[in-house]
């Protein structure tokens, strides 16, 4: 058995979050299918007693440990393996700043926005999708900002704060409407150097469940 198992999905981008840092660290580990669409597998008794109490995925599987939220995982995994890890106190904290604002207005907005728009049936009003484009432009401009003085999100080395960031923003165009690289030069060139990792792989080779049926 693989040393780690990671509950995910193809189409989830907190689910890449952590399969992309077990591949980019070199892990041992192996993807567990949820059936997110069909079987709403997430959502069912067993998997909140079993699994998660939250009904989400993704779920990271170490040992005895469950771990669930992709900002836990990549800490955890940050600290197991002494990779993408932010150093120090400041870091760390500029690191868990960075992760919350994507949580909250990166991803946040975006995986709403490429849910009503490309996988939803029937999809989302316009009127809703032209407000999440609005949002979208504007957090991500913050983090093209930030980009247009230092290769990755914290300085000279990518860390979990990258991984968080980016992981969204590697799915297909046509999922969002809209070429967020060539929109934001800054975002279109970093992800160009995390994509040069060792490791590194599109979520749709990484995760099992695409295409769907």
């Amino acid at each position: 058995m693989a040393e780690y198992q990671l509950y995910c999905f193809a189409q989830s981008g907190n689910a890449y979050r952590a399969a992309l840092m077990l591949n980019l660290i070199g892990a041992d580990w192996k993807p567990i299918f949820v059936d997110f669409f069909a079987k709403r597998e997430q959502r069912t008794p067993e998997y909140r007693q079993n699994i998660n109490e939250m009904g989400e995925a993704p779920v990271l599987v170490h040992g005895a440990k469950k771990l669930s939220q992709s900002g836990v995982i990549l800490t955890y995994l940050a600290k197991k393996s002494a990779k993408f890890r932010p150093e120090g106190e400041d870091e760390e904290l500029e690191a868990l700043r960075w992760i919350i604002f994507d949580n909250q207005k990166v991803n946040g907005f975006l995986g709403p926005h490429r849910f009503l728009r490309t996988l939803a049936k029937p999809p989302g009003d316009p009127a809703v999708l032209a407000f999440l484009k609005g949002r979208i432009d504007g957090n991500l401009a913050i983090v093209d900002k930030r980009l247009a003085t230092r290769p990755f999100v914290l300085g000279g080395r990518p860390t979990i704060a990258d991984l968080s960031l980016a992981a969204y923003l590697y799915y297909p165009v046509d999922e969002f409407g809209f070429d967020i690289a060539a929109e934001h030069r800054n975002i279109g060139a970093w992800l160009a150097r995390i994509k040069a990792l060792p490791g590194w792989k599109h979520p749709y080779e990484l995760m099992p469940g695409y295409p769907l049926p």
